[in-house]
């Protein structure tokens, strides 16, 4: 792998998340009446989450000395959460945070499945929305794997781990 295809999955980063953004905010504009998450609500932000080594490597970029002497949130909870369960690298979560709380809806062996965050159930079944009502799961996914094909494939950090490294670093 060369450092130009390395610089450019990562320069890449910023542009997919202003796209996932974008698309986000129109969902929760669609959804406004039924959406609870506001900042401070961590029920999703988990240690299990990871992502792909490009998206770590973006957030290392992006973030740099912001977290120095901090420690990361006690186990069980996502390690990017401060005392009061907000968010230390927002502007720079991964995917997976960005799209939480919404309609989300996936194939599987051609058939559809659909869910969403139990705080935000009320308003009526997400099974009754239209496709287009849902953060449909599978595009992002497959650019995020494209991209991270370009660095090394396959490659997964979990969160947790990637507050190590960014603390390791500093």
């Amino acid at each position: 792998m060369t450092d130009t295809v390395a610089t450019r999955s990562l320069r890449s980063m910023p542009i997919l998340n202003q796209t996932i953004d974008k698309r986000v905010a129109e969902l929760e504009e669609l959804h406004r009446e039924r959406l609870q998450c506001a900042r401070g609500c961590h029920a999703c932000c988990v240690d299990e989450l990871s992502v792909h080594e490009v998206e770590a490597t973006h957030i290392e970029h992006a973030v740099g000395d912001r977290l120095l002497g901090l420690s990361p949130a006690p186990p069980g909870r996502c390690a990017f959460l401060d005392r009061e369960g907000a968010c230390r690298i927002y502007e720079q979560r991964p995917y997976v945070c960005r799209t939480q709380g919404l309609p989300l809806r996936w194939l599987e062996a051609d058939v559809e499945y659909r869910d969403i965050c139990p705080l935000n159930v009320p308003g009526g079944a997400i099974e009754d929305l239209a496709a287009d009502a849902c953060w449909t799961i599978g595009p992002v996914e497959s650019r995020l794997q494209l991209l991270q094909s370009l660095r090394e494939p396959g490659q997964r950090v979990e969160l947790r781990q990637l507050f190590a490294r960014l603390s390791a670093n500093q």
